[in-house]
């Protein structure tokens, strides 16, 4: 295990004290209006310790785009302190604080937002109309506020999330675009959005003097759907993405080890074919379902990623890095116990989603457990 806790040093000069990420999980805890709720502060305070690099939960940019309950947010001042706080808990633990930025466009729960859903083009299932080219320009200037926010609050760096289906992907993937105008067709234009928002952030960056701001980019490498990403769709992002100021970045799996389907070699894994193309020049965040000691270790050693993030693993032991590091594998809890009286600290909507069984948390103790598998 030695190599995860050896530092890191970004491009711009920032070290990360170790490979261990806390990859953004999806909480539940933020009160309605988006601030820090007492069940998220719990949920947070404890997990980040020997951490390199600890990224929230995905945090709303604009109205409309609300895509779960308790979803935190970060759209104008009224959220600064609740940020500030964030991020000082997050601090104080000795990680760095990474602000997850986020829309839900056809994802958004539209009980959840007081405007109407808007993304790429219309998608009549979820109830969602195109945006205008002016809302377009708007939405890129909420992920730059967002920045602007997170900056202000303290935060060392956002993370673009571009992944899972999201605005930004719903933008980029023929399967959600069909949108004629400069904004879709071409690859050149369907890229157009996801590239405009990291310009935008990163022009916030330098509007505030702050070189040593971390900014990452999540994204998702395949899609199901007949018109849906492709790995080659993938490479064509990455190629953009490196050529950018970027830190890092983020690529969302549910498994480590999942095969590419489409686009790339299928016989080779989709983290792979996605760290050789990157070829080096920015570090790759890797993920997926790995819930031991072993298996953590397992997955550094294959040289696929430069920094691994765990979220399920963090979700049952808040001290995994220190049990990694010490390690202490035995300690290390893999199976979520709902008869654990303490809760895990989780959030209670959070709690109740994992005794249900939700296939996106940690497998439930005596159950048959089937992992999401996208």
């Amino acid at each position: 295990m030695t190599n995860l806790f050896t530092p890191y040093t970004f491009n711009n000069n920032v070290e990360i004290k170790n490979r261990l990420v806390v990859a953004p999980m999806t909480h539940l805890g933020s009160t309605p209006d988006g601030t820090l709720g007492e069940q998220e502060r719990r949920f947070i305070s404890n997990r980040a310790e020997n951490m390199g690099i600890f990224i929230t939960a995905a945090t709303l940019v604009a109205d409309g785009g609300k895509a779960f309950f308790g979803q935190p947010a970060a759209i104008d001042e009224s959220h600064l302190a609740s940020l500030a706080e964030t991020a000082q808990i997050l601090k104080n633990q000795g990680a760095k604080a990474v602000l997850q930025i986020h829309h839900g466009g056809i994802h958004a729960i539209k009980d959840l937002n007081g405007s109407d859903k808007i993304s790429a083009s219309d998608h009549t299932e979820t109830g969602t109309r195109s945006a205008t080219v002016q809302e377009i320009h708007d939405l890129i200037q909420a992920f730059a506020n967002a920045t602007d926010l997170a900056i202000r609050a303290g935060f060392d760096g956002v993370e673009i999330h571009g992944a899972n289906g999201y605005l930004i992907q719903q933008f980029f993937s023929r399967e959600f675009n069909q949108r004629t105008d400069e904004w879709g067709g071409s690859v050149e234009n369907r890229l157009r959005f996801p590239l405009a928002i990291v310009d935008a952030v990163t022009a916030v960056r330098e509007k505030h003097a702050k070189p040593d701001f971390i900014i990452g980019y999540r994204f998702s490498p395949e899609e199901p759907g007949e018109n849906g990403l492709t790995m080659a769709d993938t490479f064509d992002l990455l190629d953009a993405l490196v050529e950018k100021p970027l830190q890092y970045l983020h690529v969302s799996l549910w498994d480590f080890y999942n095969k590419a389907r489409r686009g790339a070699d299928e016989s080779k894994t989709r983290i792979e074919q996605i760290h050789a193309r990157i070829g080096g020049k920015l570090p790759l965040i890797g993920v997926g379902n790995l819930l031991t000691g072993e298996a953590i270790e397992q997955a550094f050693s294959t040289g696929f990623c430069e920094f691994l993030a765990l979220g399920k693993a963090v979700m049952l032991n808040p001290n995994i890095a220190t049990l990694l590091q010490e390690k202490r594998y035995g300690e290390i809890e893999s199976e979520f116990d709902p008869e654990r009286a303490d809760h895990y600290g989780y959030p209670d909507l959070l709690w109740q989603y994992n005794c249900d069984g939700g296939n996106w948390l940690p497998p439930v103790k005596g159950r048959e457990h089937t992992p999401l598998n996208i």
